[in-house]
């Protein structure tokens, strides 16, 4: 990939722009466990990067809890009030570098969008905590957001990838670059035929498990994306 073709890079959020402390995934295990289903540490590491909405209903039904519609409804709503707790006491930050790499993109021309398999609603409240938005100011402007609620199927499904890329004018997929901490993120970067695929390492999900997965490169953070680009 030339440095100068990128239009667009599409970053996952959790893990992967944001510190969140891994809250999503304890969150995720409370919630279901609340509703009678035990969660496997395997179960739950596959649902990484996932539409949350999916992600109950496959660990209810592990779990050997039917999974109807109101019942997955009930495990969301008190999914999304854990992890508002867990965000209150100990609040998401930007790893570090991240921020100043998302500017200087931007500065030389690269549109900023971010993916993520939170619904609205928890986005614009994680978004607000750090103070990133769309049109925004400074560090914290981006050029799109799109949420798992925006597209018919969660990654690894590419969706969320066409998304971004239809609400920064990005014509040609060539010219993306997708990055992500989980296999579903490389899955989904690699499924939309990106330009480039990164994995990154700031998740916690092993080298090892990253590298298994289909990708152009490996990063230690979204940070190094300017000198990965030649834009540093």
């Amino acid at each position: 990939m030339s440095p100068w073709s990128t239009q667009l890079v599409a970053l996952d959020v959790a893990g992967t722009t944001v510190e969140e402390h891994s809250a999503v995934y304890a969150a995720l295990r409370e919630a279901v466990e609340a509703a009678g289903a035990p969660v496997a540490d395997a179960d739950l590491a596959g649902w990484m990067g996932a539409d949350k909405r999916e992600a109950v209903a496959a660990l209810l039904a592990a779990g050997g809890v039917p999974a109807g519609g109101a019942l997955v409804e009930e495990v969301l709503e008190d999914f999304r009030a854990r992890l508002a707790a867990a965000y209150a006491a100990r609040p998401p930050h930007p790893f570090p570098g991240v921020p100043q790499a998302l500017a200087r993109l931007r500065e030389r021309g690269v549109k900023v969008a971010l993916t993520t398999g939170f619904d609205r609603g928890v986005t614009a409240g994680l978004l607000d905590q750090l103070g990133w938005a769309v049109g925004g100011e400074g560090e914290g402007r981006l050029d799109a957001v799109v949420c798992v609620d925006d597209v018919p199927a969660g990654r690894p499904a590419p969706w969320m990838v066409f998304r971004a890329m239809e609400a920064t004018g990005t014509t040609a997929v060539a010219d993306v670059l997708v990055a992500g901490d989980t296999p579903r993120d490389l899955r989904a970067g690699t499924n939309a035929g990106a330009g480039a695929v990164v994995g990154v390492l700031t998740g916690g999900v092993p080298r090892e498990v990253l590298a298994a997965e289909p990708h152009t490169h490996l990063l230690g953070s979204v940070a190094e994306l300017p000198q990965l680009l030649g834009l540093a």
